[in-house]
């Protein structure tokens, strides 16, 4: 493994599969049992608010009981010690890469345990469950409460940070993506067109592994600590 001074990391649902939450798009994941119309877009909360919060709510349910896995805690691991920068982009919006220790991260999909409040667009942290009653901490009135999650329709977040930080890398890692949701599958085209190597890191090829340089498949937490050492140790 060559030295590398700007590594930019994209993260997907199978980095946390081994913790125990779905992924999305895998044969018995998420949007097997439900419809994402229904319980992940604007036009889904709209039509059916109830529904949408209780899928939410078993969801924030769900992560109180799950932790960081080795690939998360090796990617912490790697932002300490490497001697430049390296930066997370997560598509996931669960908790996991900060419970491992991760500082310098974009959760560009929003983050689970957050509600947004659309009557005056504050974020505020949120674990419990939430309704159509629920009040906001800010501006106290009841019925905008929704989880602070980037839907189907949406913009994800920090687009143009994410862009900037993709054209100064000289190493871009993907890890547990399906490679078939935008933008994100496009971050590879990117940086790739900025001079970066790229490397995908999967359990099995993703729809977008020919744009990479480099693969190596088999599960997260195997590969991706080993790749950190292999970093690390390049340094030297």
């Amino acid at each position: 493994m060559a030295r590398y001074h700007n590594i930019v990391i994209l993260t997907g649902a199978g980095l946390s599969a081994e913790s125990g939450l779905s992924t999305f798009r895998d044969k018995g994941g998420i949007w097997a049992k439900y419809d994402y119309r229904d319980v992940a877009t604007p036009e889904g909360f709209r039509a059916n608010p109830a529904l949408v919060h209780d899928f939410y709510n078993q969801r924030r349910r769900d992560h109180a009981d799950v932790h960081p896995n080795a690939a998360h805690i090796a990617l912490a691991r790697l932002e300490r010690e490497h001697r430049g920068s390296v930066d997370i982009i997560t598509q996931n919006i669960d908790a996991l890469h900060e419970a491992a220790g991760s500082q310098n991260l974009i959760h560009m999909h929003g983050e689970l345990l957050k509600a947004l409040c659309t009557h005056c667009g504050e974020r505020n942290a949120w674990t419990g469950d939430m309704n159509l009653d629920t009040r906001c901490p800010n501006c106290g009135r009841s019925g905008g409460m929704r989880p602070d999650v980037v839907w189907f329709g949406e913009m994800p977040y920090e687009m143009e940070r994410i862009y900037m930080l993709l054209a100064a890398a000289d190493l871009f890692i993907s890890i547990g993506t399906s490679g078939n949701v935008y933008p994100a599958a496009g971050f590879v085209a990117e940086a790739r067109s900025a001079g970066a190597h790229t490397l995908e890191l999967n359990l099995e090829p993703s729809e977008g592994a020919t744009l990479f340089h480099e693969a190596r498949y088999g599960a997260a937490t195997k590969i991706v600590p080993a790749v950190v050492d292999e970093l690390l140790a390049a340094r030297n």
